[in-house]
Parts: C-alpha cells; structure tokens; sequence
C-alpha cells in the first residue's frame, strides 16, 4: 500500500482514466472535474491516492477554507475500489488526510456520509469524528 498526496504535476491522462473508473464506483451519476482544472496544491485542495500492485486502490480529497468561525477542512470523494476494500485503506487515506490537517493547522474538518454507509460511519466515528446535529442543504447551480 502507498498513499501519497498527488500534485499538479503528477497529473496524466491515464492517471485520470483511472480515478474516472474509480470515482464512478464511489457516484456514477455525478459529472466529475477534470483533474488539472483542481488547485492541487495541498493549501486549498489535499487529493490523497492510494495504490496497490500497481493500480490506483483508493482516493480522498480535503478542500480547505477560512471564515469567521476557522480555518476548516471538508472531506469529500472518499472512496476505495471494490476489489481492494477491507485492507485498511479508507483509514490510511483518512489518517493522511487529518494529518495534513494537523499540517495545516486547520481549526476543524468536516465531512459528510450517507447513513446508509455503515462501514463508511464506523470509519470515520473510530476516527474521532461525531454526527452534528445540524440540517444540511444543497443547492444545485446549473
């Protein structure tokens, strides 16, 4: 298992193949961005990747940002590939995520899971993380 955060530069159309079929595991009906339109500078955007034999086993991604109550992290697109689910993946792409969080002295992280998603919960509350009892909203533009 490597986990390592990608940057910019490491970006190829193969590469984007890859996270393309794997993403689609994770929500085959949303429209995914193009790798190099991200600001993968592990400031604003943090994409950890994970692989395995060669192949891209997992990935998770943190975007950052600063308001009036701290500086926060959001994870989203967290999601490992069938064939490699139950080798501790999702943990060790977590735990590379919350450490660069520590890194970048973020004040809070936040994410969101279906409730459906029991390993997926188990995962993050073993993490530390709590459910917030809060309403969530979505507006789709465009």
């Amino acid at each position: 298992m490597n986990i390592t955060l990608l940057a910019a530069n490491e970006i190829t159309e193969a590469l984007q193949t890859e996270v393309k079929a794997l993403f689609e595991q994770l929500n085959a009906d949303i429209v995914q961005q193009p790798l190099e339109t991200l600001p993968l500078d592990n400031e604003h955007l943090v994409l950890a990747i994970c692989r395995m034999d060669g192949q891209l086993a997992g990935m998770a991604s943190m975007a950052t940002y600063k308001v009036i109550s701290g500086y926060k992290g959001m994870v989203e697109d967290v999601v490992v590939a069938g064939e490699f689910r139950g080798k501790g993946i999702g943990r060790a792409l977590m735990e590379k995520l919350l450490r660069e969080a520590q890194r970048l002295q973020l004040t809070e992280v936040l994410l969101f899971s279906g409730h459906h998603r029991e390993a997926a919960i188990k995962l993050y509350t073993s993490l530390g993380f709590n459910l917030k009892q809060s309403g969530f909203y979505t507006l789709k533009i465009n």
